[in-house]
């Protein structure tokens, strides 16, 4: 796996070029801000790209527009987006530009290696991971709508572990129940949400932008 850091941070983004490399992981470079992040990207060609959400010069939307655009020039790059905090709306954005191979970490999550690590692989091949810290807060925050109302608390539960970006098996053994009752819960989400089967769009994901767009009108 083949890594560019863009963090404007030193210590922080230092840090994690040692814990990955430490795993094994090959940092091919690291940038602290948008434009030497774009270039470092277009020169090593990463597999992955880890990227703050607020980078120089204005520090606030910065590495989620760079981050979108990197995916622009190349479809294949998995992005992990780091934020010191919960916000929606960018998790919004950049989701909207396609679900797979991108992840939204709070950089709290970074301490907690193994979680970390684990959302880092998941990214890289080909998933979606969202921090159980920001899912948490959006549940919460949507809870007024009618649809959403819709669903049972379980629901809630296996819908909040798909938005973490957990499969069917994995959702299983964190509740305790069987790979049948999980599939039956998804199902029902589905129907809950109002989301057909189509050619075009991934169900899972469809469902956890619900949240996410519905939490960022309400700001």
């Amino acid at each position: 796996m083949r890594i560019v850091i863009a963090e404007d941070d030193p210590l922080l983004r230092e840090g994690l070029a040692l814990l990955l490399r430490a795993e094994g992981i090959d940092v091919v470079a690291t940038a602290g801000d948008p434009s030497g992040f774009l270039d470092a990207v277009e020169a090593h060609k990463p597999d992955v790209a880890i990227v703050d959400v607020r980078m120089p010069p204005t520090h606030t939307d910065e590495g989620i527009v760079a981050a979108v655009e990197a995916r622009r020039r190349r479809p294949d790059l998995a992005v992990l987006v780091l934020s010191a905090y919960v916000e929606q709306a960018f998790a919004t954005e950049l989701l909207s530009h396609g679900s797979s191979r991108l992840g939204y970490l709070l950089k709290e999550r970074v301490g907690r290696v193994d979680e970390f690590l684990t959302a880092l692989h998941r990214v890289a091949d080909g998933g979606t991971a969202i921090d159980p810290d920001v899912v948490a807060q959006l549940l919460v925050r949507t809870r007024p709508d009618t649809r959403l109302e819709r669903l049972s608390p379980r629901e809630r539960d296996v819908l909040a572990l798909m938005a973490e970006g957990l499969g069917n098996a994995a959702i299983a053994e964190r509740l305790f129940v069987t790979d049948g009752a999980v599939h039956k819960h998804i199902r029902s989400i589905f129907a809950k949400l109002d989301l057909a089967p189509t050619d075009r769009a991934d169900r899972r994901v469809t469902a956890v932008l619900h949240y996410l767009e519905d939490a960022n009108r309400r700001v």
